[in-house]
């Protein structure tokens, strides 16, 4: 079962996403985090999801960039938390969004080949309506061609508002 889960900051996607592959999983279950700790914040916000999902049998493997080279248990339950992240270590500082997205849409498929289930969160995007900088804007378009291209290819999608699931594609849990 593939799923990519969409939601807003503190939407609840994540604990959803959780509970999901918990459900889901007969085998190990990995936890694939890409958020890099710039600063305080990033590290309150890091140690926030290591709490959530404390004593659930996760295995979490730090990998900021290039999933192609990863590899995981055969048959396991993989959450990768998030694209968002991932897209914005694959894109920056060299700029080059072609390549970024090669990137991670191999990382991707990587993932796919050897892992029973593969739950995607990322965020929700284009909701602020404000005029972007160019860099976030190219940003933005790609974390937007991403999210088309793995909805076209995984099993589900479903958003992710106030806890509350809403699947636009496949069966929900």
């Amino acid at each position: 079962m593939t799923i990519l889960i969409i939601g807003g900051a503190a939407s609840g996607k994540s604990a959803y996403a959780e509970n999901l592959l918990c459900a889901l999983s007969g085998g190990a279950l990995v936890y694939v985090a890409t958020m890099k700790p710039y600063g305080a914040e990033a590290a309150a916000r890091i140690a926030k999801h290591r709490n959530m999902r404390a004593g659930r049998g996760f295995r979490t493997v730090e990998r900021y960039a290039d999933l192609a080279g990863l590899r995981v248990p055969d048959a396991s339950a993989v959450l990768l938390e998030d694209l968002g992240n991932l897209c914005a270590n694959e894109l920056f500082p060299a700029g080059n969004v072609e390549q970024a997205e090669a990137s991670i849409l191999r990382g991707v498929e990587n993932l796919r080949a050897q892992c029973a289930h593969l739950v995607i969160v990322s965020n929700e995007i284009f909701c602020g309506g404000a005029d972007y900088p160019c860099d976030t804007r190219s940003y933005l378009r790609l974390l937007a061609r991403l999210h088309r291209r793995i909805a076209q290819a995984f099993d589900a999608v479903c958003e992710v508002s106030c806890g509350v699931p809403l699947y636009y594609k496949g069966g929900g849990k």
